[in-house]
């Protein structure tokens, strides 16, 4: 007998099967593994009940989600199934009302002290998430009220005055190094464009100025996020004092800064027995830092040492779960007000930091005006404004009459075009063996998703360029010859591979030289070149993921809007997929699916409200 779960009969008949896990796992609500989980956790802690059960499932849910834990009273009911289509399962017999679903958790063995979930105010941690955020929360209060930095006040304000010649005593660049020197943790928050490698290169000379024999390490969170922000440091233009003081400083992903174990994947060498030497410690792209590895970065960092987190804490958050930055940025203050407005004062600021040390970079230096208006619009949740810059033409194009769900979508002439143009300047660079050039028009136009599978992802939408290009000829003539190797072929690195040097989402082409090819891949002004025979984990890019695509800038940006409906279009999604353009956006997909997404600020479940 066969049965599909999917229709009411199939529903019961999986509740009389295996009860509620077995239910909402038939019906997409839980993955298998989340199930499995909750089944062992209920053996150990010898309990059955289903609701309690049915919240240890959900809770594993929701960390896949990114959420740090389960709030009881607003679990999203609305399941993004594998083909990429929604399915409401209010139909389901969830439990019926918070408070009694919290009160039989509440007498449950799993959240006893030493088991293995807490629960608090209606928030369901699995209990090494609860002790990671406590971790966290006590970390930063602790730096926050604890004596600050010994300053040469003097000193600093020369070194300010010296790294920012001409500018206003208000200049928010001025007082991120203010402020990231007079404290043990600061935060310098702002989008792309607006200098903040800019800041942290005169942050160095400013630190080392202070005290030149200070250690500093620079890090990230992927080993791509570490290789710009060390090529950018290196190539800002500093005095030539300040640049000899300041000398090669390396970047790392935070996990070689912290020292990989083989014998573990949550642990590291440095930790609070081994702490980290370093007297500063800066962290670029802290927005896609998860709560377990930033619980790892603090226990590891000496209580004398300052931390710098660097990022944007309005793009998407990290695939894995917790939002530090962006619970940082909006905490209320979590030790000492530091700095006070006379040391501001004394080193020539007169702007003040916001609570915990942040300073948000508001001057756009890179993205033009159009663009930064539309992402200032997405930033504060007004959708009407957003829409109103899309259709004013300029430097940015709405297509909303395109059916997405068509095999053959009318109304998209522009990114065939734009498509199809550039891969033949790609191949054409590309086979007079002119790497700068391939690289460079590689890197004009992205085509962005915010699914993977489905009409509207990424599988898709490759597959769509594929035809466009099969139909154009001859661009990828080597590639129906069967080469796999073909002068022109775009190439997206999907892990690290610190042998030769690339990290997952290093973007690439193959290249002609003589006859023989090459992979080359950007980094600085000197391209890479790496042997294709040599290459693991690549595939070719025709179309990304925002997700893949954050942290990196184009020239255009091509956004496609899934449905209205679809939980994966959030604020974030939408601002960050239009701020990786730095002269043109095209955003396909209708008003209502910008109104939702401008609507949608991610929501991801944390404590850190509840030591408010």
């Amino acid at each position: 007998m066969t049965m599909d779960f999917a229709t009411e009969e199939g529903v019961r008949y999986a509740a009389r099967a295996g009860g509620l896990l077995a239910t909402f796992t038939a019906r997409g609500v839980l993955a298998p593994s989340d199930a499995a989980v909750a089944r062992r956790l209920g053996r150990l802690g010898r309990e059955d009940d289903d609701e309690v059960l049915l919240a240890a499932a959900l809770t594993v849910r929701a960390l896949r989600g990114g959420s740090v834990c389960l709030a009881l009273g607003d679990v999203d009911r609305v399941v993004l199934t594998d083909d990429g289509t929604l399915d409401d399962t209010s139909d389901l017999p969830w439990p019926a009302a918070p408070a009694a679903w919290a009160a039989r958790l509440a007498a449950s063995p799993l959240t006893r002290p030493g088991g293995p979930l807490r629960l608090d105010d209606r928030l369901l941690w699995l209990d090494r998430y609860r002790r990671q955020e406590d971790e966290v929360h006590a970390s930063l209060t602790a730096r926050a009220s604890a004596p600050p930095p010994s300053v040469d006040p003097v000193r600093l304000r020369a070194a300010l005055d010296r790294l920012f010649p001409g500018e206003d005593a208000g200049d928010h660049q001025r007082l991120a190094c203010a402020v990231a020197t007079l404290r043990w943790t600061a935060v310098i928050a702002g989008g792309p464009g607006t200098g903040k490698t800019t800041t942290v290169s005169r942050l160095l000379a400013v630190l080392r100025d202070q005290d030149p024999t200070c250690r500093i390490a620079l890090a990230a969170p992927t080993g791509k996020a570490a290789a710009r922000l060390g090529e950018a440091v290196a190539a800002e233009s500093l005095p030539e004092a300040d640049r000899a003081r300041v000398g090669d400083v390396d970047a790392s992903t935070i996990h070689r800064l912290l020292g990989s174990r083989a014998d573990t994947s949550s642990r590291f060498r440095h930790d609070r027995h081994r702490r980290l030497p370093h007297d500063v410690v800066i962290v670029d792209e802290t927005s896609m830092v998860s709560l377990t590895l930033m619980a790892r970065l603090l226990e590891a960092v000496r209580d004398d040492a300052r931390v710098v987190f660097v990022g944007d804490p309005d793009q998407l958050a990290p695939v894995e779960a917790g939002a530090v930055l962006g619970d940082l940025v909006s905490a209320p203050e979590l030790g000492t007000p530091r700095p006070a407005p006379d040391e501001l004062d004394a080193v020539g600021c007169t702007a003040h930091p916001a609570a915990n040390g942040v300073v948000r970079l508001e001057r756009n230096y890179r993205n033009n005006a159009d663009i930064a208006a539309l992402a200032l619009a997405i930033r504060q949740g007004d959708a009407d404004a957003a829409l109103e810059c899309l259709r004013s033409a300029g430097s940015l194009e709405f297509v909303e009459s395109a059916d997405l769900t068509d095999r053959e979508p009318a109304g998209l002439a522009g990114l065939r075009e734009e498509v199809v143009g550039g891969a033949r300047e790609v191949a054409a660079a590309a086979r007079a063996g002119d790497a700068r050039g391939a690289l460079f028009a590689g890197e004009e136009h992205r085509l962005l998703c915010a699914h993977r599978r489905g009409p509207y992802g990424v599988a898709r939408w490759a597959a769509q360029v594929e035809r466009w290009l099969d139909e154009d000829g001859g661009v990828d003539a080597d590639r129906e010859a069967g080469e796999i190797w073909w002068p022109g072929r775009p190439l997206l690195v999907t892990e690290n591979d610190y042998d030769l040097g690339l990290y997952n989402g290093d973007t690439g082409v193959i290249v002609a030289q003589g006859n023989r090819t090459v992979a080359v891949f950007s980094r600085g002004d000197v391209p890479v070149e790496r042997a294709p025979a040599l290459l693991g984990d690549v595939t070719t890019v025709n179309a990304m993921t925002v997700h893949r695509a954050q942290g990196s800038q184009y020239t255009k940006v091509t956004v496609l809007l899934p449905p209205p409906e679809s939980p994966l279009l959030t604020r974030e999604l939408l601002y960050t997929a239009v701020t990786r353009a730095r002269d043109r956006v095209r955003v396909v997909g209708s008003a209502e699916s910008v109104h939702a997404a401008v609507g949608r600020p991610i929501s991801r479940a944390s404590g850190f409200a509840r030591h408010r």
